[in-house]
């Protein structure tokens, strides 16, 4: 995101307008996005994910559709596909996919496995 570069550079006395101007978007942009840093999309999918975490590291047997329940008896307002998009970005250690949910098929197990400490690749997703 450039927009904190903006703030930086505005600190060292260089215009916003400027800055703008050479990154490319408008002042409109940044003076928004400044005015609202964090989308309330993210506040709640952050909170979800706190939850989710919670639940799973409590019972890590059961899978997304569990944990779904459980934060909607919580009073979280999230779908079972949200909490399983939440908790593979988390890298929660594994959900149980059922049929139609998902990425993989009917019964599969879709694990999180970690790159080595040598290795440049990211942690990666796997159904199998």
């Amino acid at each position: 995101m450039t927009y904190p570069l903006v703030l930086d550079l505005a600190v060292d006395g260089i215009p916003v307008a400027v800055t703008c101007g050479l990154l490319g978007f408008s002042r409109q942009a940044f003076y928004s996005w400044k005015a609202h840093p964090v989308s309330e999309r993210d506040l709640v999918d952050a909170y979800a994910t706190n939850a989710a975490l919670e639940v799973h590291r409590e019972d890590p047997g059961f899978g997304y559709r569990f944990i779904a329940d459980e934060l909607a008896d919580a009073g979280h307002a999230v779908s079972e596909r949200r909490v399983w998009r939440l908790c593979s970005q988390a890298g929660s250690s594994r959900c149980t996919l059922a049929s139609g949910a998902g990425p993989g098929s009917p019964g599969r197990r879709c694990t999180t496995t970690s790159s080595s400490g040598t290795s440049p690749r990211p942690a990666r997703t796997g159904c199998g």
